[in-house]
This record gives structure tokens, sequence and C-alpha cells, in this order.
């Protein structure tokens, strides 16, 4: 395919931009644009059109999910920090953007701490020159894709809302209340390496901090590891199945997780680990009490320290738990594990939505096709309600259930066609 320089198909805006610094910026109605999106608003503008504003240094270089470049429209200003693009005739600015977003800088961007792509070299990066009604129909499909990853991810929190209203639903007026210690075989917390003389290493023991526990689940795409002497050395910390982890200090405090994985592992001094017995307590009503709103009132109520805020082990075991029989948590257990295996499915089809962002703009036109096929829905509207959610036969025929039908949160999935 024939390929066209930045150069030949844009006028390059960069000797019209403005920097203003902050103190000397009149509040206005006008975005302030610097590499990432908007820094502020502003009372002028020195652009009126359509563009395409390419990060200059400090974008977000070598991402496959922030984007370099974005399109504006209308009255704007824009900083020194992001290129100022104009498409001539026979280029469409959202063709022009999509090729942008995620171009690939490797060698083209420099610096020792904060990466800048020059104007020269932007000038030579290359984009597939097409028919203007070949741009139009890739940034139709792409406008399609975008759209069905906006879907997919509403669609998740969606899922979300739902187990949290059914939980408040069920269990939300429950007066009588235990301290978890009352119902855990163990809460402890881990410590720093440093504080034990450790170094990382590639390979050993997985150490899992504050970062890796999220709202809900463990997130381990970045995996620390140590020596295995520090499970000799933190024997009370090291993480079995099902443990239930808490963050303990900063911002990040009260989000809770479960480690679901046989892989060796300890934590810092960051996390509290809650060992609970299974007789008592269904892990993962616990852990959807832990991440409620009523349990961050009380963390809010109970952290200490300043401007580093944290939670003791004290507070983690005196925290006040509803008092609900162990059915009626192993029923709302099942309801969310039912739940979450429409949430893999739909993360699993947002990922590969996903994948399809940038195919376009590297096939051939020819190939487009092969990239419709891809899509994976077809165009349909569909509203739930508890009764057409999936759930466990037990759970409709107690009485919590019936309460629970007042719930009517409607998940709405719009999918699109194949085709453009």
């Amino acid at each position: 395919m024939k390929m066209l320089q930045l150069e030949e198909c844009c006028e390059i805006l960069d000797s019209m931009r403005v920097p203003i610094t902050a103190k000397d910026r009149k509040k206005g109605p006008y975005p302030y644009y610097g590499a990432n999106g908007v820094q502020d608003y502003v009372a002028d503008y020195i652009f009126d059109d359509d563009l395409v504003l390419l990060a200059e240094d400090g974008g977000n270089f070598g991402s496959d999910k922030r984007p370099i470049a974005y399109k504006v429209s209308g009255k704007c200003w824009v900083n020194n920090h992001a290129h100022v693009l104009k498409p001539k005739a026979g280029m469409n600015v959202d063709y022009l953007c999509y090729s942008l977003m995620f171009y690939k800088v490797d060698g083209m961007v420099n610096g020792a701490t904060r990466m800048k792509l020059t104007q020269a070299a932007m000038r030579r990066m290359l984009i597939p020159s097409r028919t203007i009604e070949g741009q139009k129909a890739i940034v139709k499909l792409l406008n399609r894709i975008q759209m069905l990853i906006k879907v997919e991810k509403e669609q998740l929190k969606k899922y979300d809302e739902l187990i949290k209203s059914r939980f408040v639903e069920l269990f939300g007026n429950v007066f009588q209340k235990q301290q978890l210690k009352e119902v855990s075989t163990l809460i402890t917390k881990g410590a720093s390496p440093k504080w034990q003389g450790i170094d990382y290493c590639n390979e050993g023991v997985l150490f899992v901090t504050s970062e890796n526990v999220r709202k809900g689940f463990l997130d381990l795409s970045k995996k620390k590891y140590l020596p295995h002497k520090i499970n000799e050395i933190l024997p009370r910390s090291v993480l079995h199945r099902n443990d239930i982890l808490v963050n303990i200090v900063n911002a990040s405090i009260g989000r809770a997780a479960i480690f679901d994985s046989d892989e060796l592992a300890n934590i810092n001094q960051a996390v509290a680990l809650v060992r609970v017995d299974p007789q008592k307590i269904n892990t993962i009503f616990l852990l959807t009490f832990l991440n409620s709103e009523e349990a961050r009132r009380t963390y809010d109520f109970m952290k200490v320290g300043g401007d580093k805020s944290n939670l003791s082990l004290k507070n983690i075991s005196e925290l006040m738990i509803p008092v609900v029989s162990i059915t009626q948590q192993n029923d709302f257990a099942t309801f969310v594990q039912d739940i979450d295996k429409s949430k893999f499915a739909t993360q699993k089809a947002l990922t590969e939505t996903a994948k399809l962002k940038n195919t376009p703009l590297r096939d051939n036109d020819g190939e487009m096709a092969g990239l419709y096929r891809k899509l994976p829905y077809r165009a349909s509207s569909t509203s739930y309600s508890p009764d057409q959610l999936p759930h466990n036969r037990s759970f409709t025929d107690n009485s919590i259930y019936r309460r629970g039908k007042s719930i009517w949160i409607r998940i709405t999935v719009h999918c699109f066609l194949h085709a453009v």
C-alpha cells in the first residue's frame, strides 16, 4: 500500500501555538489543550477548526491503551506540548486521527526523562494512502468498534451495580452485627522487604502490594518477586487460596480482593490479610461488604495519620459486619458467581474488540471484509430484570430473593452490525 508522509497530507500549524503559564491564564469557555487533552479553560482562542493534536512531549508514547493523538473541533487554545495538524484536501480528519492515535514511535522519540517527538521526526510519520471514500469507510468501522468498546465497558459497570444493589437490598437493613475477628482465624499484615534486607528478583515468591489490590480483584499484570526466604522470615503473612486482602494505607484504603491462586505469595505492610472460617462466613459475601459504601464510611471514621492515613490491624479486627445465616450468604455468593461468568464473557469480548482498533489501518482495503466478520455481535438491545438474570434455584425459593425482586437494574446491551 502506498504511504504518505505526514507533511504531505497535513498543514503543520505549530508556529501558531502559544503557551500560557497557569498564573497568566484568564478563565473562560475555551479549552486549553496540551499533549494529552484539556489542561484548562481560557478566555480566548487561537484555533477554530477541525484539527488533530499529536503529542510533542509528555505524551503516552509506547502505550497501547492511551493515545498520543486526539481530534479537536471548534474554538480552542493549544500549548507547545502538542503538534497541531490540519488535514489537507483529500484527507479525512478522523482518518488522520485514527492513523496517529497508537502510532509506533519507537526510534522516533528521544529524551532522557521526558520523551519528545520532534517536528522533524513527526513530518516523516507515514499514513496509509486511501481514497476519501476508503478513509470514510475505515472511520465508520472504527467508530463502530469504539462504540462497542464503550458499551461493553458500560455493561461491566452495570454488572457491578447489580451486585452492589442486590447486596444492599438483601442485607442493608440487617441490624445485628459482629466483629470481623469473630469469624476470622487470622488477621495480620506483611512487611517491607527492605526492612528484612531482601531485594527483588526475577522469580520466587510473588510479592503482593497495595497497588495489586484493586476493588474486588487482584491486578497481577505487573508481578514482583522475592527470594523464598521471605516466607521463612514472614510465615504469618504467607498467602493461602481464598485469603482476603485489604489495603490499609493511603488513598487506596479499604480496597479489598480475594487471593484466588495457589502460587507461593506474601504481602507488604500496606496490605492486611484476613483468613476466615468458611463455616461462619462466605468469602464472597464478606468481600462484597468490605467494598461497600457502609464499609467505606467506617474506614473513613477509623483511619488515622493525617496526610498518610492508615488503618491498624485492630481497626480491621473490630470492623462490624452484618450477621447473616451462612445459607443466605452462600445463596448470594452463587448469584455473584453467575454474574461473574457474564462479566468474564463481556470482558473477553471487550479484549477481543479492543484488538481490532488498529487493524483496518494496517489492512489493505480488500482485506476489510475479514475484519467485519471478527466483530463479535449482531445488532440487538436487551434489558434484563432480576427474574431473567442467572441465579441459583434455591435463591429464588427463599424470602430473601423475593425481597430482592424489587431491584430492577436494567442492563442494556447495545450490539452492532458486522459490516459498515
